[in-house]
């Protein structure tokens, strides 16, 4: 009779099986894509786990801020406009948060539960409108503890588990970066080396994360693939929902050009605390910010007599244009946020037209 499998063992080969079957759903989703299409796929596939990885380690008792989404760990629609550092936490203790904004123009801190998945709702947060900042535009943050939920405190409901920090940029490129770190308020215990139960169970909640990624590759651009070239509001994330920041609208859609077109969106400015638009690949993955326009802030964008015009494009239209880089690729994804908006936007419109006409060439 053979002995009963070790857990680690059985963890660990789930966690390579998830990989195996993760690559193979991949590779026949993106069967009839370019090669180089195909081969981001892949990119986007280790990006995401690369990004679990990086915050695979977690101590609850001595927490630490990390960022989270970076270039290298881009991770189901990363915004390069923002930065955001992340941790776990316990809901029974008690933390500060130091940081310091930098030049950005908002930010938050935000306390969410898991409810399953990849999924949370937002349970407490605090943002530049309550917190306090000295003249060198430093902060902290209480978490937990008596009195929490007033002033620079902010309350760890039951359930609460994972802490959002927020920095959003007018002009990333050129902004100072915010930063923060976190500590207990009490000197924790000395924690065993190692957790067997707890270990096995976090491979088990990565390889299920990766496992899910092609699908959600798929299942989330599907409605951006059946109605191109339109925009739609985008409901489902509301409240926090997959850790989002609760305040903001979104306005979502999908582009599907052929060779010299492009995707003109135009729309009245938004009364809003802030916006921007970003475009992604069909992989969920924003696209080269570091060396091509992708994104526009409501500082960086041209707006003229009250309205903004993007030109979603392979190519640059030349001119006095907000032209967004598709990086030649024939279908993508468009976001734009709006944080609190004084009212519903207005959907954007959404046209094709060729880039010879755009440019006045006949």
């Amino acid at each position: 009779m053979s002995e009963n499998p070790r857990p680690e063992v059985t963890a660990w080969n789930s966690l390579v099986e998830a990989m195996r079957a993760a690559g193979d759903k991949l590779a026949a989703d993106t069967a009839g894509l370019e090669p180089t299409e195909q081969a981001d796929g892949y990119r986007a596939l280790l990006r995401g786990l690369s990004n679990q990885l990086s915050r695979f380690d977690v101590d609850r008792e001595r927490p630490e801020l990390v960022p989270f989404n970076g270039w290298r760990h881009k991770f189901l629609m990363d915004n390069p406009d923002f930065g955001y550092w992340v941790t776990e936490v316990r809901g029974d203790r008690s933390y500060r948060i130091h940081g310091s904004r930098g030049d950005a123009t908002y930010v938050s801190v935000t306390v969410y539960r898991r409810t399953g998945g990849i999924n949370s709702e937002a349970t407490a947060r605090i943002d530049s409108d309550s917190i306090g900042f000295d003249d060198a535009g430093d902060f902290a943050v209480t978490l937990g503890g008596t009195g929490a939920g007033t002033g620079d405190r902010l309350a760890l409901p039951d359930g609460s588990a994972v802490i959002w920090v927020r920095f959003f940029y007018d002009d990333v490129a050129h902004d100072g970066p915010g930063s923060c770190r976190i500590e207990p308020l009490a000197e924790p215990g000395v924690p065993p080396s190692i957790d067997p139960g707890r270990f096995c169970a976090q491979l088990g909640t990565l390889a299920a994360t990766t496992s899910m990624l092609p699908t959600i590759f798929e299942v989330s651009t599907t409605e951006d693939r059946a109605q191109p070239n339109t925009l739609r509001h985008w409901a489902e994330m509301t409240g926090g929902a997959v850790f989002t920041e609760p305040g903001i609208h979104y306005v979502r859609g999908g582009w599907e050009l052929g060779s010299g077109e492009a995707l003109v969106i135009e729309g009245d400015e938004v009364d809003c605390r802030y916006w921007n638009i970003l475009a992604y690949s069909r992989f969920l993955n924003s696209l080269d910010h570091r060396y091509r326009p992708v994104s526009y802030t409501g500082t960086t964008a041209r707006v003229v007599d009250g309205r903004y015009r993007f030109v979603v494009a392979a190519e640059d239209p030349g001119g006095e244009v907000d032209w967004i880089d598709t990086e030649g690729r024939y279908f993508g994804v468009v976001v734009m946020r709006f944080l609190h908006p004084a009212v519903t936007p207005a959907l954007p419109s959404a046209r094709v037209a060729r880039l010879d006409d755009l440019r006045g060439i006949e």
